[in-house]
């Protein structure tokens, strides 16, 4: 009964400080710009099915992807067992689904192999990130604490699947010596392979490595649990409303804001009534041009921060980050979730409300020579494993730098000048554009 009190506490503790920092983040979420998703609902859940839990752009590199989707699968399906440990646990039992028979034994042998083949590709990945040094995963961005997380998780992942083998390794032996509680059930064709490493053990001691294994498994998956929200690897549960709530419109379609489109509107149509609209609200919070800080952002920008694995593939296409100019969208997307902790932290301290602390996501974090750099291509939105979209972060924060601030290049502001006043971005006139062709014979088709 100790036992049960126990595992009842650290289960409760551990679901309320998980949903405590999920409500955290979701809070921090809604406080990005409305932007509306609802639109074509069966594409969208299309999508998600194809790119969350499909996968299917984790294969454009073969390699990765393929091991990728080993631990995802693996990781997803063996956690299955974790229904059947939560029951144990509560209500003392052993392997309480063991009347399934045949089926449970399939099951078992099932999990243990997806449990090798996670352990296996986990110790790939460190070795491609801490021996082979793939480029992208050490770029400036990537020090200290990104580099550590990333460790972090698959050294907790291989913890908890060695665990799970040990475990099952003890427990087929005790179930083999007939031990009170060990109910006979269950395939083991990979743990069964530890079994000359503890057959000599005494009874006593199995039952020890066998509960101090369970008791790591579970309580390690709990604390996995808690620290999903404060690691990239939170994107395990934010990829599918993330890939929902994604962008459907082809790569490379700008939006306006509407009260920029409507003055464009004005100026090209003579005929048109400024006075059709109502007047805006004296009273009202002027609009803002673009997006200065994380609260001017959209909150679909603003999940995507939160569903960045850190995987480094939008890096790894950006042209500018590859000649090596300072743009790096992952980097975009890391300081847009640190910023935004930052904005909540600020907020729970002060009762709810923010409290300007001097700082903002444009200068304080991204610097107009990063966002300059970017060529708007979308490389790193095609690249991304789960649809998130640097460049409307980028393009907001730089709409705010030139409406708002009216900072732009010299050669920029030239070309602008050119457009408006000889409708081109060149420095003559609409009457001298074809100046060019003269003394040049064109032949007549």
């Amino acid at each position: 009964m100790i036992s049960q009190l126990l595992f009842a506490v650290i289960l409760i503790a551990a679901v309320y400080f998980f949903t405590k920092k999920v409500k955290f983040i979701s809070r921090n979420i809604k406080l990005g710009k409305n932007i509306d998703r609802t639109d074509s609902a069966a594409e969208r859940w299309k999508t998600m099915a194809k790119v969350a839990l499909g996968q299917s752009k984790m294969v454009a590199r073969p390699i990765a992807g393929f091991l990728h989707i080993l631990v995802y699968v693996g990781f997803v399906i063996i956690n299955i067992e974790v229904l059947e440990i939560l029951i144990d646990g509560l209500a003392g039992t052993h392997r309480v689904f063991a009347f399934l028979g045949g089926f449970y034994s399939f099951l078992i042998a099932s999990f243990e192999v997806l449990a090798l083949l996670v352990l296996v590709s986990c110790i790939i990945f460190l070795i491609r990130r801490n021996v082979l040094k793939v480029k992208r995963f050490h770029l400036k961005e990537m020090v200290k604490w990104p580099t550590t997380d990333a460790n972090i998780i698959l050294i907790i992942e291989i913890a908890l699947m060695s665990a799970f083998l040990k475990m099952n390794a003890a427990d087929q032996i005790l179930q083999a010596r007939g031990v009170e509680h060990y109910v006979q059930a269950g395939m083991f064709p990979i743990s069964a392979l530890l079994v000359p490493i503890f057959e000599n053990l005494s009874t006593s001691m199995l039952i020890f490595i066998e509960r101090a294994t369970w008791w790591f498994h579970i309580v390690g998956i709990l604390i996995f649990l808690n620290y999903l929200p404060y690691s990239k690897h939170f994107h395990i549960i934010l990829a599918f409303p993330n890939t929902y709530f994604s962008n459907l419109k082809k790569k490379g379609y700008f939006t306006n804001m509407e009260s920029v489109t409507n003055e464009v509107k004005l100026m090209f149509d003579p005929s048109a009534d400024p006075y059709a609209t109502p007047a805006p609200d004296a009273n009202a919070t002027p609009q803002k041009f673009g997006a200065k800080d994380v609260t001017d952002l959209s909150w679909v920008s603003l999940m995507n921060a939160y569903s960045c694995t850190e995987c480094g593939r939008c890096s790894s296409e950006c042209p500018a980050n590859q000649t090596g100019k300072l743009l790096s969208p992952r980097k975009i997307m890391m300081d847009t979730r640190d910023r935004l902790d930052e904005v909540g932290k600020n907020m729970d301290t002060n009762g709810g409300k923010f409290v300007d602390d001097g700082k903002s996501l444009l200068n304080d974090y991204i610097t107009v020579e990063e966002l300059r750099a970017c060529t708007s291509c979308n490389a790193c939105v095609q690249a991304c494993p789960v649809n998130i979209d640097p460049l409307a972060i980028i393009t907001d924060l730089r709409r705010y730098l030139v409406m708002e601030e009216s900072n732009v290049p010299q050669e920029w502001a030239m070309m602008a000048t050119n457009i408006e006043n000889n409708g081109a971005p060149w420095q003559f006139s609409p009457e001298d554009r074809l100046k060019w062709t003269d003394g040049i014979e064109l032949k007549q088709s």
